[in-house]
C-alpha cells in the first residue's frame, strides 16, 4: 500500500512539474537595439550573412532551408498596417510581390490572416503555403507598421516538417516585437 501510495505521489508531482514548463522552452532571444525590434527563435539557429538582403537571417544548423528573417521596408509617412488594408489585403499583396517570383518558379497561397493589437498598434500574423520547382514550403509573416517603416518577420521551413514545428513557428511570429 505504502509503495502504491509512493509511485501515484510521484506520478503526480512529475505530471505537476511539467505544468511548469514554459511554452518558449527551446527558444532564444533575438535583439536588435538599433533598429527596435526582437523575437524569439529556436536553439541550435546561427545568423546567415546575405548581401541586399534581410535585416537579419537566422537558420537551422542541420536544416538551413529553416530559417527566420527580418525585412524593413519604408512606407509613406503617417501610414498605419490598417491604412495599408486588412489582414487578407495585406497578406494577398505579401504573397503576390514578395513571395511569389513574376517567372512562377515560386507560388504563394494565402492560407490564413489575423490581426492582434499591441501598444504600437496592430500586428497583422499571415500563414502561406509556398510551392517551389522542387518542394512544398510554408511560411508565417508577421508584420507591423512603426516609425514609417513595415518591418516584416517570416519563419518558413519544409511542408513535410510543418507539423512538427507549427506550434514553436507560431510561438515565434507571435514573439516579434517593435518598439
Amino acid at each position: 500500500m505504502l509503495k502504491r501510495w509512493a509511485v501515484i505521489t510521484v506520478m503526480l508531482f512529475g505530471l505537476t512539474l511539467q505544468g511548469c514548463v514554459s511554452g518558449t522552452a527551446g527558444l532564444k532571444s533575438y535583439v536588435d537595439s538599433y533598429d527596435g525590434y526582437e523575437f524569439l527563435y529556436p536553439n541550435g539557429w546561427v545568423s546567415a550573412k546575405i548581401a541586399n538582403g534581410p535585416d537579419v537571417v537566422l537558420h537551422d544548423l542541420i536544416d538551413q532551408a529553416e530559417n527566420v528573417s527580418v525585412v524593413i521596408s519604408e512606407v509613406e509617412a503617417d501610414k498605419t498596417l490598417t491604412d495599408l488594408g486588412t489582414p487578407s489585403e495585406v497578406g494577398q499583396r505579401l504573397a503576390n510581390n514578395a513571395i511569389s517570383s513574376s517567372d512562377g518558379q515560386r507560388k504563394a497561397e494565402l492560407i490564413s490572416a489575423e490581426s492582434h493589437d499591441s501598444s504600437v498598434g496592430p500586428y497583422y500574423i499571415m500563414e502561406y503555403a509556398v510551392e517551389l520547382p522542387n518542394m512544398a514550403r510554408h511560411n508565417l509573416a508577421s508584420v507591423v507598421v512603426r516609425r514609417n517603416k513595415l518591418f516584416t518577420l517570416s519563419v518558413s521551413t519544409s511542408e513535410r516538417r510543418w507539423n512538427k514545428v507549427k506550434e514553436e513557428f507560431y510561438i515565434v511570429a507571435n514573439s516579434f516585437s517593435v518598439y
